[in-house]
């Protein structure tokens, strides 16, 4: 499995996406809350840029009287014909035990200092984005 570093983590602020190309796919990276996801860029329906679309949460009537929202910014909605997948692991929400679009791991790593230049301790740190393909 190879490793890209994608940018740093505010490079990505909470409820923002950045898409890469990664060993020639397109692939978006989410933070959700601060923890970042990534799935490919494609909707398996007719392969529409999936991670262009809107970021949306459930919407969930309790009765024939309350609606509630729930897991806002967590659902991607396809811009080309609007169907919807859980950014967390990438299933359908329709219908998620058959359709999927691909996830990819993503880590976060402390950003290492190269050793062949001289340094001196500074008090900002900076993480970098990493996705597994």
């Amino acid at each position: 499995m190879a490793k890209h570093t994608v940018g740093i983590v505010g490079e990505i602020p909470p409820g923002q996406r950045k898409i890469v190309e990664l060993e020639s796919r397109s692939i978006g990276v989410f933070n959700v809350k601060g923890t970042f996801y990534a799935l490919r860029n494609t909707c398996p329906h007719q392969s529409g840029p999936l991670c262009r679309g809107r970021l949306i949460g459930l919407l969930r009537a309790s009765d024939s009287r309350h609606l509630e929202l729930s897991r806002e910014g967590e659902i991607l909605r396809c811009p080309w014909h609007g169907w919807e997948f859980d950014i967390t692991n990438g299933r359908s929400v329709f219908n998620p035990h058959k359709l999927r679009v691909r996830s990819y791991e993503v880590t976060i790593e402390a950003d290492e200092p190269d050793p062949s230049i001289e340094t001196y301790p500074v008090t900002i740190e900076r993480d970098r984005v990493v996705v597994h393909v």
